[in-house]
């Protein structure tokens, strides 16, 4: 019995030793490819590859740091690994433009991990590539004109007010306020009142449905991380799977709300002026399969889109609004000025926000710019490379299938292209020197074709928001921020570590 139990001991060593050689083999011999192909590259571990441990690296804040080392040694792109698959990171301004714009047809895709059959709702505008793409970008479009932003500006106003007058009633000056949080129940009212034609009362209700799948959303937990980076280096795999973007109860979440939305304006005949009509009227006739081409959708894709709104509005800007504020609370003298304009605007306007008063803050406009560039929320952009290309005036063949990251964060610190980066100046951006900033070096809604849709409404919504807090309120940083600040891990977006806490003085 001891010589049987002893043998299966030993042959279980055998196999967890063989095993255990046969992965660091596979990861050795991947871990050749930038090597093979003369490109410079950083060395990477087993088995995370060139970005760190994914459960206490921020990936995105690694990539600047790689940016950074890469440009010193002078490098006009540098190989990188995740897990095992090889990524390009490129770092020459001309190859950055390239890329995003000028040979878009050969980066037109993200390379974002969808699994269409077990996660429809993750196939959105966002992660889907090629001809489906491009169709439905072209019918989305619309929805993001001036006229269309300006037909919704009042319902954006309503919940600045809504704001205003919560933090009136609720916090005092002593009160050491996360501002993250009270900004995120702002964008959420927003989003779900121009997307969904809701009223989320998020101020009433902080732990809404709305608000609490919207932060699971851009959490991610230690497994999560782990299995996005596995989906991203083993797609086919992953899809068999089964392994989904989002969530399950997250889908099915957004899913009743679409539904429910679109099954009460059918049977009572109601029409809004909203993201959500605009895919209504997209939406096949019943009695004919939807195209899957973009030009037509189905409910599963009406549900995508609209959770890619959701998410894209909701998370996104109130993280901006959060970093413009902790700026200002640093630098008191800026928020003075940029008050002062607000007051002096708004007094032009019988001291009411406007859609024209709103556009007539240049100053205001500076110093969303330049905390944007300083503390970006989307920090990298990620196309596929869709065809074998070789890249003009070097040595490099980017082979079709290739992923190709460009470091947002990496451009908007470059100190080739700004004097004193790390410096929060408005200046910058004001009429005189705009014009000398390089295209490509500032892209907190990315760049070319797949640049964000929502930069419109995105930007109207971030304005909004400051103006009713700073014409009435002065704004303090509390210690309980932790400086310097650090971004976390766990959260796709931008986010400070212990979060941003301020002291809000009435005025």
């Amino acid at each position: 019995m001891s010589f049987c139990t002893g043998s299966l001991f030993f042959d279980f060593l055998v196999f967890v030793t063989t095993s255990l050689a046969v992965i660091y083999t596979y990861f050795k011999w991947k871990y050749q490819y930038w090597k093979w192909r003369n490109v410079p590259y950083f060395e990477p571990t087993i088995p995370f590859g060139s970005l760190g441990n994914p459960f206490t690296t921020a990936f995105e804040e690694e990539l600047v740091n790689i940016y950074q080392k890469a440009k010193a040694r002078g490098w006009k792109y540098c190989g990188l690994y995740t897990l095992q698959m090889p990524l390009l990171l490129i770092i020459d301004w001309d190859l950055v433009r390239r890329v995003l714009s000028k040979d878009f047809q050969y980066f037109s895709d993200r390379g974002t991990y969808t699994n269409e059959k077990d996660d429809p709702v993750g196939c959105h505008l966002f992660a889907i590539g090629g001809s489906k793409w491009r169709n439905l970008r072209a019918k989305l479009s619309p929805t993001f004109t001036s006229g269309r932003i300006k037909s919704m500006f009042q319902t954006l106003v309503d919940c600045g007010l809504v704001l205003e007058k919560y933090i009136e009633e609720n916090i005092t000056p002593k009160e050491a306020v996360d501002i993250k949080n009270i900004l995120g129940c702002f964008s959420t009212d927003v989003i779900g009142s121009c997307a969904f034609g809701l009223d989320c009362n998020s101020f009433k209700n902080p732990n809404s449905t709305f608000r609490m799948y919207g932060q699971k959303m851009f959490f991610i937990s230690k497994f999560r991380a782990l299995q996005i980076l596995f989906s991203q280096s083993f797609p086919n795999f992953s899809r068999a799977l089964g392994i989904r973007q989002v969530p399950k109860d997250i889908a099915d979440f957004f899913t009743k709300v679409v539904e429910d939305t679109i099954s009460y304006r059918e049977k009572s005949n109601v029409t809004r002026k909203d993201f959500l009509q605009m895919l209504i009227d997209m939406r096949s006739d019943k009695d004919i399969k939807p195209s899957g081409d973009g030009t037509s959708l189905s409910m599963n894709e009406i549900v995508a889109q609209s959770f890619i709104f959701f998410l894209a509005g909701f998370e996104t800007s109130a993280s901006t609004m959060t970093f413009t504020l902790f700026e200002l609370a640093t630098h008191q003298d800026i928020q003075d000025r940029l008050r002062a304009e607000i007051v002096d605007v708004l007094a032009g306007h019988n001291n009411e926000i406007t859609y024209d008063s709103v556009n007539e803050m240049k100053y205001l406009d500076q110093v969303i710019n330049e905390a944007m560039r300083l503390r970006p929320v989307a920090r990298l952009s990620q196309r596929v490379c869709t065809k074998d290309y070789k890249v003009p005036g070097h040595d490099l063949l980017i082979e079709r299938g290739t992923n190709v990251f460009v470091s947002l964060k990496g451009a908007q610190h470059d100190e080739e292209y700004w004097e004193n980066p790390q410096e929060f100046n408005p200046e910058r951006f004001n009429a005189e020197n705009r014009k000398n900033i390089r295209q490509y070096t500032h892209m907190p809604f990315g760049e070319g074709p797949r640049a964000c849709i929502g930069e419109r409404f995105g930007l109207m919504q971030v304005k909004v928001g400051l103006i009713c807090l700073l014409r009435k309120f002065k704004m303090k940083l509390n210690k309980r921020t932790k400086l310097p600040l650090k971004m976390t891990a766990s959260s796709i977006v931008g986010c400070a570590e212990g979060g941003i806490w301020l002291n809000l003085e009435k005025i």
